[in-house]
């Protein structure tokens, strides 16, 4: 493990050795804590140099992004962590891309997969403006959201 230390100007009180919180007005200021009125705050930082990716153990699937969904099998196997896209660990760690059909078609739609995926490709639909300030689950076109999904490979994926 190696360690850098330096001296910085305290997060806390803007280097000036006094904070003035919430409990703190009319002009009062109590000395810092964190700094014990110095305005110099001890930063240690502790890191190991990069070699390699590491293996995480128990991984057997890979998924680009998680908008919020319990990812998972349940016994006996209904829902396969296939069910959820993504690619094997295997595939991932041979450096392969994510690709259109690994998103999480099964349980969400294009805005709401890619609101949390890659922002850039979210659908700016006049239908998903209608579900504004409601669950993406709750868009009167979720439970046919694999009309959305044929509509963005349409619009979306270059051929």
């Amino acid at each position: 493990m190696k360690e850098i230390n330096m001296d910085i100007v305290c997060k806390s009180c803007d280097g000036t050795g006094l904070y003035v919180g919430m409990a703190e007005h009319d002009g009062a200021a109590v000395v810092c804590s964190t700094c014990k009125g110095t305005g110099c705050q001890k930063f240690t930082f502790q890191y190991e140099d990069f070699v390699s990716r590491r293996f995480k153990v128990g991984v057997k699937r890979v998924f680009q992004a998680n908008p919020g969904i319990s990812i998972g099998e349940s016994p006996p196997h209904q829902i396969r962590l296939e069910d959820f896209g993504g690619m094997p660990i295997s595939d991932w760690l041979n450096d392969k891309v994510f690709e259109p059909g690994m998103e999480n078609r099964k349980y969400t739609c294009p805005a709401w997969w890619y609101q949390s995926a890659d922002y850039k490709n979210k659908p700016d639909w006049e239908e998903c403006s209608s579900a504004l300030g409601v669950s993406f689950s709750r868009c009167k076109h979720f439970p046919n959201k694999n009309r959305c999904w044929q509509r963005w490979d349409k619009e979306f994926i270059e051929f």
